[in-house]
């Protein structure tokens, strides 16, 4: 307090002249027009410019939650899909208005928290695990296509062979004509993969969609996978087809988990008739 009084006492002359000069300035942009709008305006400019920083500023920190409820958000869409579901046709009537629907596939959001694309096995890990759902053999597909296929599930995490894995192949098919091969990367470039096993009877044109086959009981039928760049005839018999991946690895952030509700009933049907 004494402090105060002093730096007042020292400087009383020098505060004077701010207080009178401050009290001129409410004068002059009180009592004219010109004076007071431009005051207005600077003033004006600068509350927007804070405004438009603050407002930034919390945008950036809420994209977490934002990208978090939109992952929600997308998930409720997926599960409603229409592939999302079987029909059951009542033994009665083979009608089509008296198919019964019932879901068959669900979707689990997930983060991936590690992801590598510069190696010949390349992993990635998640977020979530078996206390979410999560189950090795479950397929993993982000908002552009496929991803992988879980291999490793704890109680919170799990890991996932992409198709960035030398040691990956996947059934899929030309979206047009259903004609299917198997998929897989030669470990070279990131956005390509290779599509073997089509007849060189089948017409292809770069452009066209590769999608899942859905001839297994891992990827739901008709996911994307990618798109034909190249192809060119090997073996004599069968086309090499080069394929652009619609999922870019080196920007994969949110990814879904696909929970085959039906999977189980299938795998013991089909070891109960000997085909594992």
């Amino acid at each position: 307090m004494q402090n105060l009084i002093r730096f007042i006492l020292r400087n009383h002359f020098l505060l004077l002249f701010i207080l009178l000069e401050i009290v001129a300035l409410v004068l002059v942009f009180q009592n004219n027009y010109y004076q007071s709008a431009i005051v207005f305006n600077i003033s004006r400019n600068v509350s927007g410019y804070i405004n438009t920083k603050t407002y930034s500023v919390r945008q950036y920190l809420s994209l977490r939650e934002a990208n978090t409820a939109l992952h929600e958000e997308n998930r409720l869409l997926r599960n409603e899909l229409f592939s999302s579901y079987k029909s059951q046709v009542p033994p009665a009537s083979e009608a089509e208005f008296d198919q019964i629907w019932e879901r068959r596939y669900d979707y689990i959001p997930a983060r991936v928290i590690a992801n590598s694309v510069n190696k010949q096995h390349n992993f990635l890990s998640l977020d979530k695990g078996a206390v979410h759902g999560v189950e090795t053999d479950m397929a993993v597909v982000s908002g552009n296509g496929v991803v992988g296929i879980v291999t490793g599930v704890s109680e919170n995490f799990s890991t996932v062979i992409p198709l960035l894995n030398v040691d990956l192949r996947i059934s899929s098919k030309l979206k047009d004509t259903g004609y299917f091969g198997s998929l897989y990367w030669d470990g070279m470039d990131p956005e390509m993969a290779t599509l073997t096993d089509i007849p060189h009877h089948v017409i292809l044109n770069r452009g066209d969609s590769i999608v899942t086959s859905g001839f297994s009981a891992i990827f739901p039928e008709g996911i994307m996978v990618g798109t034909i760049t190249d192809f060119e005839i090997y073996g004599g018999n069968f086309w090499s087809v080069t394929v652009n991946l619609s999922t870019d690895f080196r920007k994969l952030n949110q990814v879904y988990v696909i929970r085959d509700l039906l999977r189980k009933e299938l795998l013991e049907l089909e070891r109960s008739a000997g085909y594992d």
